[in-house]
């Protein structure tokens, strides 16, 4: 409930009434702040008119007002600044750490909106708003799928840098693993990430001209060399003893055992039948940095491809998971606006995903017309949706508060 109390705050729905303390003063709600992320007080750069007096500072929210103590807040100095204690329940005087009792603000919700939030709480289909999805205004639509993008280019940014960071500042071998993450296309994604972080792409450079070579480089990194059948196009033999000279030349170490999964997988996404595309691939030089960033469309990134025989879903679907996400963390890590520009470029151009999200989104009658809308989408679902956390979503406050 408390929650729902942050909410109503955030948004000034409070009732329509004179707000008065418990002390019996006047409360004028000039500005409610910004929600604190981090460890102190729940909103700061508050601004409320207390009598005759203005005060400028944090915001505390309760439903108990004794929750205070129960927190330990009164014994906190990170609480000394906050100028107003707002609770459902006045069960209690708030005192801080310097000995200051904090005015207190007893509110409720409307009535309609606490019961749209249990609705949204406890029903389990899905979008839960669905029953207001298509009338919301379609300027303050696009402006959430745009947020919503730019969340999810944000966390896909982080996940890059992060191996960038994990490869000592080795772009080509992060660009190599978030290429191989998505050519799992699913299953295998995080196992093929994993897998490249431990490929010695600088041998493998060196050897780029030979395709056996990288072919038994990649597999016997892998430990799947014993998984090549008689027309997978690489000779299990032959790749077995090219991987025994490039290890002895090159002291590799032992590669770490990984647990692929082929159960339940179709033959043509069998983990060694994609690694075997992504030497292809690597041997044409469509794996390195510099070429990923240049495939700005989809004729482009399939030249990039090739040697990997895949369908136009499948490299629409590395434009979008690869070729997108590298174009903006590498705009972003350099200060070139230019390519996270052809990164929102890119997305724009490209037709939406088709899957169950999407599909479900268009029932309700929100239609993802580029694959710019379905990231967003995507985004919606998995971090707000699958986290019951619609007061932070802009479709959530439509519900709440329409009566």
């Amino acid at each position: 409930m408390e929650k729902l109390l942050h909410f109503a705050w955030k948004h000034k729905i409070l009732p329509l009434r004179p707000l008065l303390t418990t002390e019996g003063e006047s409360v004028e709600v000039i500005d409610p702040g910004q929600a604190n992320r981090n460890q102190g007080a729940d909103f700061f750069n508050a601004k409320v008119k207390i009598g005759q007096t203005v005060w400028a500072g944090y915001v505390e929210i309760h439903v108990k007002a004794s929750d205070w103590f129960r927190h330990g807040h009164h014994e906190d100095a990170r609480y000394n600044n906050v100028v107003l204690h707002v609770v459902q329940t006045a069960d209690a005087q708030a005192v801080t750490q310097d000995g200051k009792a904090l005015p207190t603000l007893q509110i409720d919700f409307p009535a309609h909106m606490l019961t749209r939030y249990q609705e949204l709480c406890q029903t389990d289909d899905y979008p839960r708003c669905h029953r207001v999805v298509a009338s919301i205004p379609s300027l303050k639509v696009h402006s959430w799928m745009e947020q919503l993008l730019a969340e999810r280019l944000d966390g896909k940014s982080a996940r890059i840098l992060k191996r960038v960071k994990e490869s000592r500042g080795d772009w080509e071998q992060a660009a190599f693993a978030t290429l191989a993450r998505n050519f799992g296309f699913g299953i295998n994604g995080e196992l093929l990430e994993e897998w490249a972080a431990h490929v010695p792409l600088a041998a493998a450079a060196k050897h780029r001209n030979n395709l056996l070579q990288v072919q038994a480089l990649f597999l016997g990194t892998a430990g799947l060399i014993g998984h090549l059948g008689p027309h997978d196009g690489c000779d299990a033999q032959k790749a077995e003893a090219e991987y025994a000279y490039l290890a002895h030349k090159f002291s590799l170490p032992a590669p770490p055992p990984f647990l692929w999964r082929y159960l339940r997988t179709r033959p043509y996404n069998f983990p060694h039948l994609r690694i075997l595309q992504l030497a292809a691939v690597f041997h044409h030089g469509g794996a390195q940095l510099h070429a990923l960033l240049e495939a700005s469309d989809t004729a482009l990134l399939q030249r990039c491809l090739q040697g990997a025989p895949l369908s136009v879903s499948a490299i629409r679907l590395i434009a979008i998971n690869t070729v997108a996400p590298l174009l903006y963390a590498y705009g972003q890590a350099q200060g070139n606006d230019t390519l996270v520009s052809r990164a929102m470029d890119l997305l724009e151009s490209l037709p939406a995903e088709n899957n169950y999200i999407i599909r479900q989104w268009s029932a309700c009658g929100l239609e993802a017309g580029t694959a710019a809308h379905s990231q967003a989408l995507i985004q919606l679902k998995r971090e707000y949706c699958d986290r019951y956390d619609c007061l932070r979503c802009h479709f959530g406050y439509e519900y709440l508060k329409q009566l």
